[in-house]
Order: C-alpha cells, then sequence, then structure tokens
C-alpha cells in the first residue's frame, strides 16, 4: 500500500490563487486547483481523484510536479510530446538506408527507378533494415538525423541508360 501523498501548507498567496482558478475557463487549470486544494485540505489521492474524476496516479503526479516545480509551473499545461521519443531507426541502421537509397529501386525488383520515402520505407523492411514496417516521415528523420535533405536523395538516382552520364551533364551543365 502506497503512502499518503499531501502538498506541503500552501502559502495565502498560493491559496488565493488557486481559489481564482477553480473560476478559470480552462479546464486543466480547475482540475490541477481542485486536486491541490483538495490535497491541501488533507484529503487522500484516492479520495481526490474519485471527486475530481481521473486516476489517483495523476493526482500524485500533480502534487509532486507541485512539489517540485511550484504552483504556476503546476498550472500552466506542458507538452505531451516524450521528451527523448525513441527512434525506430538508429545510427547504423540510417547508414544502411543511405547506402539503399545510393541504388535504384529496381535492384529490389521494384517497377519504378524513383525512390519516394513510402517505397524506401517497404524496401528497408523487406531488406531487414528496420525491425517493422516505419512509415515514410521516419524514413525522412533519418535522413534529416544524417544531415541530408529528402530533395538530396532524389539526386542519387541513376539510369541504367549507358548514355545517362553525358545526357546529364548536358542537361545539368
Amino acid at each position: 500500500m502506497r503512502l499518503p501523498i499531501y502538498v506541503r501548507s500552501l502559502t495565502d498567496a498560493e491559496r488565493r490563487r488557486l481559489e481564482a482558478g477553480l473560476r478559470s475557463p480552462d479546464a486543466f487549470v480547475l482540475r490541477r486547483c481542485q486536486i491541490l486544494l483538495a490535497s491541501g485540505r488533507g484529503e487522500r489521492p484516492p479520495r481526490i481523484a474519485q471527486t475530481v474524476g481521473c486516476d489517483d496516479q495523476t493526482v500524485r503526479e500533480v502534487i509532486r510536479h507541485f512539489e517540485q516545480a511550484g504552483l504556476e509551473p503546476c498550472l500552466t499545461r506542458q507538452s505531451t510530446r516524450p521528451h527523448h521519443p525513441k527512434t525506430k531507426l538508429d545510427a547504423r541502421a540510417a547508414e544502411k538506408l543511405r547506402a539503399l537509397l545510393h541504388q535504384s529501386p529496381r535492384t529490389f525488383g521494384k517497377p519504378t527507378s524513383v525512390w519516394t520515402l513510402e517505397l524506401a520505407a517497404e524496401v528497408s523492411f523487406a531488406q531487414g533494415i528496420s525491425a517493422e514496417r516505419v512509415s515514410g516521415e521516419t524514413i525522412r528523420l533519418a535522413l534529416k538525423r544524417l544531415d541530408l535533405s529528402w530533395q538530396r536523395a532524389k539526386h542519387w538516382i541513376t539510369s541504367p541508360d549507358p548514355g545517362y552520364a553525358r545526357k546529364k551533364v548536358l542537361a545539368t551543365g
């Protein structure tokens, strides 16, 4: 069984700010104020959670955030994005992807000579570069970590035409 967790004694200024927050049009601020005031009255997290309509772990997290960061950061909605998102293609896989894109899709039995992000994702999965089928956006981000833009990747395309190099020089100068 977890020990009950409560907020520290609230100052008069904090209590006034929390009571003013009860009239906030923002549901996030309202709920946080309700949780902190109830904890300040000595209510336990499961009871607060039942009253407010959330999980008791949410109540504990709000109380801990208040204790660590203070009142205003606790009442401000933060990003829910992970601080360190896990990448599906690590550095080694990204290098293999770079090598893959230097080849023609026709090498892998595809009916086109032009790479698309989705096609690169499909072939990278088939070749075992990625453990699971990833999205084109994942491929784009892996290329970005290599300091390559997708536009740059398209220029890697070569033609099976024997006169390709000569024609390319004539077309591009």
